[in-house]
C-alpha cells in the first residue's frame, strides 16, 4: 500500500491522475501531496478574476477567410490583447473556456475536412490557446461535429467508444485539461472526458493583520453541452454517446468535487438563459445550473452579450434577456442568475468575461464575498467606446503557415461564374439573393436522389412537390461583418468567378447533411409560423420606433421556402402576434390545404428537431444524405460551370418566394443591417428599404423599412 500512495503522489504531482477514466494526461488534476502548511487565519482574503472565452469558433485571427479580408471586430489575436490586460489587473487568475472551438471558419474545415491535420501536429486554435495557458477548458455542441475519431486525436484522448480510435501515440492538444460532465459513452456508461477537474493554484491573499501571504485554492471546474447534440449530430454520435440533463449531471458531479477539496466550483455551460421550467431536454439550460450549488457560472452557444457592456457605447441588452421577468432572479445589467455570478463573453474572440470574486477565510473553509463580486463582458472597445484594442503580435507566427494555407485554400476557382452579387444584408426584408440558389441545389439534390432510387418507398414519392427551405446564416448573428456577400460588384457586364471560399459564405455550416422530410400543408404552416417568429410585432399604431428584427441571436431558424419557378409564395403579418402571422400560402397559384404532400429538402439540424418547429423531429424523414448541404452548393455551382452556364440573378436570385403584409405604421419601423448598402437594396429591387439612418452602438446601420411596400 505504501508503493502504491508513493506512486499516486508522483502521478498527481505530474498532473497524470484524471476522473471519470480517462487516460489522457493534463485532464484533469488534484491537488497535490506535499508538506502540512500552517493554518490560514479566518478573516484572511483573497480577490481573483475568473476569465471566460467562448464559442471562439477557430477565429484565431482578425481575418475573414470568405471575404479575403481583414476584420478587426473578431480573433483571439485580440482577445490575447484582453487577457493581459485582465491578468494585468488581477494576478489571481483562471482562464477558462466554455466550448465550440474546433469549427466555424474556413481554417478550422481545412484542417478537419479538406486537408486533415496529423496526429503529430497541434490544431492552430488550440496552438494559440496553448500559447495563452489556458487553465481549462469545455466543450460545445460544434465540437462532435467533425465525428468522434476526429475529436479524440485533436484533444489526445480515447474515448473508450468501440471503434473509436484514437491514433498511436501523442496526438497535438491542448496543454489545459478538458472536462465534460454530461456526456457518456453508450457501451461503457462512464464519460468520455473526465467529468470535472480540480485546479489547484497558489494565489496572493491578505491575512487579518494586512500582512501579504500566500494560499492555495482548489478551483473545480464542470462543464456540459446541450442534449441535442443527438440530433445535431446524429451521423456522428448514434448508438455511442448518452447525453445527461445539465441539473443532473452537476448534482452527480458537484459532492464529489466539494469532497475532493474544491474551494470553488465553476460551471462552463454551453447554453444560454431558458428561464423556462426544467427540463434534462432543454437546450438552453444554464439558468438551471445556478440552483444546484455552484459558485460561478460561466456560459455560451447563444453568441451573446451578458451581462450588458460596461464601456461607454455598449449596446442594449439582447432582446431575449430584456424579457425575462423579475420573477426569474436574472439581473442582466451586474451579472446574476439566482445570485451565482454569471458571463457570456459574445462570441468569436469579440469580448473576455471577468467573473471578479473575493474570497474569505471562514471557520477553516473559504466563503465566497457575494457584495465584493463584479462581472463584466468586456469588449474590445473597453478603454474609451471608441478605440479597438491591438492585436497581440505573438499569436499571428504560430499559426502564420495555416493562416496562409487557408487563405489559397479560399482562393482556389469553382470554374463557374455569377453576374449578381449574392448577400443577405436585406434578406430579413425579402431579399433572397444569397438563399434561392442554395435552395435551388437542395431541390435538385432531392429530386435525383429520389428518380434514382430503387428502394420501393422512395420511388413513390415521385408525384409530390419537393420543396426546400434554408436560412440566411450570415446575416448579422455575430456583428455588423457577419453578412454573406459574394461576389460583390459582379453585374452582367462584368461577372465575377467564384472561389472554393464561397459555398461556405452561403451555407455556413460545413457540418450540415442533407435530408428530405416528407410532410402536409398544415406542418408547412407551422413551419413558417415558426420561422416568422423571428420579427417582432409591430404596432402600426405607435409613433416610436420599432425594431423589425429584434435579436439576430436566432437567425439560424429563420428558414425562407423555395419550389422551383418560385412556385410557392407566402406572406408574413407582423403586426399580428406569434403564431399567426402566416397568409397567403400558395403553391401553384393554389392555396396550401392541411392535407396536402410535400418533401422538404433540409439539413439533419432542422430534420431532427432542431429549431423546435412542431412536428418536425425526425419521425418524417424520409432520406439522409451523406452529402453536406454545403458540397450539395458546391457540386451544383460547379455543374452549372461544367455545362458552359454561369449564376444569374434572373434565374438564381430573383424569385422572392415571401413578402410582408402591407401595412402604413405612424412611427418608424427600422432594420439593423452593415452600413453602407442602401443602394445595393434599392439596385435588387427591395422597395421596402427606403433610407439608411445613424448607426447604433454595435455598428449596425438603421435602414427605415416602409412596410407599405
Amino acid at each position: 500500500m505504501k508503493t502504491n500512495l508513493v506512486l499516486l503522489a508522483a502521478l498527481t504531482a505530474a498532473g497524470l491522475v484524471a476522473c471519470g477514466g480517462s487516460s489522457t494526461p493534463d485532464n484533469s488534476a488534484t491537488s497535490p501531496v506535499g508538506p502540512t502548511v500552517p493554518a490560514i487565519p479566518d478573516g484572511t482574503t483573497v480577490t481573483l478574476a475568473l476569465l471566460e472565452t467562448t464559442d471562439l469558433h477557430s477565429n484565431v485571427m482578425s481575418y475573414n477567410y470568405y471575404a479575403l479580408a481583414d476584420d478587426t471586430s473578431l480573433g483571439l489575436e485580440r482577445t490575447s490583447t484582453l487577457v493581459q490586460a485582465a491578468r494585468a489587473e488581477n494576478p489571481n487568475n483562471v482562464l477558462l473556456d466554455d466550448g465550440d472551438v474546433i469549427q466555424g471558419t474556413l481554417l478550422a474545415d481545412l484542417q478537419a475536412v479538406a486537408k486533415p491535420v496529423a496526429c503529430s501536429d497541434t490544431l492552430a486554435i488550440h496552438k494559440a490557446m496553448n500559447a495563452l495557458k489556458y487553465d481549462g477548458g469545455g466543450m460545445g455542441n460544434h465540437e462532435f461535429n467533425y465525428g468522434l475519431p476526429f475529436l479524440s486525436q485533436i484533444t489526445n484522448t480515447d474515448f473508450g467508444i468501440p471503434g473509436v480510435s484514437k491514433p498511436a501515440g501523442n496526438c497535438g492538444a491542448p496543454t489545459f485539461p478538458l472536462v465534460l460532465t454530461n456526456v457518456t459513452g453508450v457501451t461503457s456508461q462512464k464519460p468520455i472526458l473526465p467529468p470535472y477537474a480540480l485546479l489547484p493554484r497558489d494565489f496572493a491573499a491578505v491575512a487579518p493583520d494586512g500582512s501579504k501571504l500566500t494560499v492555495k485554492l482548489n478551483i473545480g471546474i464542470m462543464s456540459f453541452v446541450p442534449p441535442q447534440i443527438l440530433e445535431w449530430d446524429q451521423k456522428n454520435l448514434a448508438g455511442k454517446v448518452a447525453v445527461t440533463g445539465v441539473q443532473e449531471a452537476a448534482k452527480q458531479y458537484l459532492p464529489e468535487l466539494r469532497n475532493k477539496g474544491a474551494d470553488l466550483v465553476v460551471a462552463l455551460s454551453h447554453g444560454g438563459l431558458d428561464t423556462s421550467p426544467y427540463s434534462p431536454k432543454m437546450e438552453n439550460g444554464s439558468y438551471h445550473l445556478s440552483t444546484t450549488g455552484i459558485d460561478a457560472l460561466m456560459i455560451g452557444h447563444s453568441h451573446l452579450v451578458f451581462p450588458k457592456g460596461k464601456e461607454t457605447g455598449a449596446p442594449a441588452l439582447d432582446a431575449s434577456f430584456a424579457a425575462i421577468p423579475a420573477s426569474a432572479n436574472v439581473d442582466a445589467i451586474n451579472g446574476f442568475v439566482n445570485g451565482v455570478p454569471t458571463v457570456m463573453a459574445q462570441s468569436w474572440g469579440r469580448r473576455l468575461g471577468i467573473i471578479k470574486m473575493t474570497l474569505a477565510r471562514q471557520g477553516g473553509k473559504w466563503v465566497v464575498q457575494p457584495t465584493k463580486t463584479t462581472v463584466e463582458s468586456r469588449g474590445f472597445k473597453y478603454t474609451d467606446g471608441s478605440t479597438v484594442v491591438k492585436a497581440d503580435p505573438a499569436i499571428a507566427p504560430l499559426v502564420a503557415a495555416e493562416h496562409a494555407a487557408t487563405i489559397a485554400y479560399a482562393k482556389q476557382p469553382l470554374g463557374v461564374a455569377t453576374d449578381f452579387e449574392m448577400s443577405a444584408y436585406f434578406a430579413l426584408a425579402g431579399d433572397v439573393s444569397a438563399i434561392q440558389l442554395v435552395n435551388q441545389a437542395q431541390i435538385d439534390y432531392v429530386k435525383k436522389f429520389i428518380a434514382a432510387s430503387t428502394d420501393a418507398t422512395i420511388a413513390s414519392y415521385k408525384n409530390i412537390p419537393v420543396i426546400s427551405c434554408s436560412a440566411p446564416f450570415k446575416a448579422g448573428r455575430n456583428g455588423a461583418s457577419d453578412f454573406t456577400d459574394v461576389a460583390p460588384g459582379a453585374s452582367a457586364a462584368a461577372p465575377v468567378g467564384l472561389q472554393v471560399r464561397n459555398p461556405g459564405d452561403l451555407y455556413l455550416y460545413s457540418n450540415n447533411n442533407l435530408q428530405a422530410v416528407k410532410i402536409k400543408g398544415s406542418d408547412l404552416k407551422a413551419w413558417l409560423e415558426t420561422a416568422a417568429r423571428q420579427f417582432g410585432q409591430i404596432d402600426p399604431a405607435k409613433t416610436t420606433e420599432q425594431d423589425l428584427v429584434p435579436s439576430y441571436g436566432t437567425i439560424y431558424n429563420y428558414d425562407v421556402f423555395y419550389a422551383e419557378n418560385n412556385a410557392l409564395t407566402y406572406q408574413i403579418d407582423v403586426t399580428k402576434p406569434v403564431g399567426s402571422r402566416i397568409a397567403n400560402l400558395t403553391y401553384m397559384g393554389k392555396a396550401v390545404a392541411d392535407t396536402d404532400d410535400f418533401i422538404v429538402a433540409t439539413n439533419d439540424y432542422r430534420a431532427g428537431g432542431g429549431g423546435n418547429v412542431p412536428g418536425i423531429d425526425g419521425s418524417k424523414t424520409i432520406i439522409k444524405s451523406p452529402d453536406a448541404n454545403q458540397a450539395v452548393v458546391s457540386n451544383y455551382l460547379i455543374a452549372q460551370g461544367q455545362a458552359g452556364g454561369k449564376v444569374t440573378l434572373a434565374n438564381n436570385g430573383s424569385a422572392r418566394s415571401w413578402s410582408f403584409v402591407k401595412v402604413t405604421t405612424a412611427g418608424p419601423v427600422i432594420l439593423r443591417s452593415a452600413p453602407g448598402h442602401l443602394a445595393l437594396a434599392q439596385s435588387s429591387g427591395i422597395k421596402n428599404i427606403v433610407a439608411e439612418g445613424a448607426q447604433d452602438a454595435n455598428g449596425f446601420a438603421k435602414y427605415a423599412v416602409d412596410l407599405s411596400k
